[in-house]
């Protein structure tokens, strides 16, 4: 039953960027349903506070605009020539509505047989990617997220962008398709780890829905 949730909250994030205006999807899980790695309170704000007034932003910016008819890919790729409030709120929109489908509640999911094949092609080992993708979110100064994607040869990369910048928008230096991202605002953890964001990285391993970072994976891949 929760993998068919994830997989209809994934059509819905899919459907709804082929036009505007925006909506926010509802969470595939409880909010309580991360205890002990995220906590309800956190995941409550997170999503019905800041995310809501991502979507609620963008729509705002947008209207009477001709991004008001373009998609959320194309006002991405385009915002370099875009108003700040655009580029904020449209990422904010798309990070966080990527963010709540890559974590779980199911306890053990794992990499499939051809993601986990590139992750230790790309990087070595999981436990060195792991190592790669915290040290990015770690070392991101202020407000930011941590990346892997996809690049434009098929190819898995780790990155990480300011505030709700993305891999898919024109402004950013490494370019590719997001295939799962770590929130490192405060507010996606602070409540329950304070200022050790090290902690709140190691323990969102503990929650990472694989089988939906392999679906965007092997959807990635087919694209190039």
């Amino acid at each position: 039953m929760k993998i068919m949730k994830i997989a209809a909250l994934s059509a819905v994030f899919a459907a709804q960027f082929a036009f505007a205006q925006f909506k926010q999807t509802p969470l595939p899980y409880a909010y309580n349903a991360l205890e002990g790695n995220i906590d309800a309170q956190t995941m409550e704000i997170h999503y019905s506070k800041h995310a809501a007034a991502y979507v609620a932003n963008l729509n705002k910016a947008i209207a009477g605009t001709p991004q008001e008819k373009q998609t959320l890919f194309q006002i991405m790729s385009n915002v370099s020539k875009l108003p700040a409030a655009v580029r904020n709120n449209a990422g904010g929109h798309y990070n966080h509505e990527l963010f709540w489908t890559v974590l779980t509640p199911e306890k053990n999911t794992q990499p499939s047989a051809k993601l986990s094949k590139a992750i230790n092609e790309t990087f070595g080992s999981m436990d060195a990617f792991k190592e790669k993708m915290n040290k990015a979110g770690a070392d991101r100064f202020g407000s930011g997220w941590a990346w892997l994607s996809v690049d434009k040869n098929g190819k898995l990369f780790v990155s990480s962008t300011p505030n709700q910048d993305n891999p898919l928008m024109d402004v950013v230096e490494e370019k590719g398709t997001p295939i799962f991202g770590i929130d490192v605002w405060e507010h996606a953890y602070y409540l329950k780890y304070q200022n050790k964001r090290a902690d709140y990285l190691t323990a969102i391993w503990n929650v990472t829905n694989w089988k939906e970072i392999s679906r965007r994976y092997e959807e990635a891949i087919s694209k190039k």
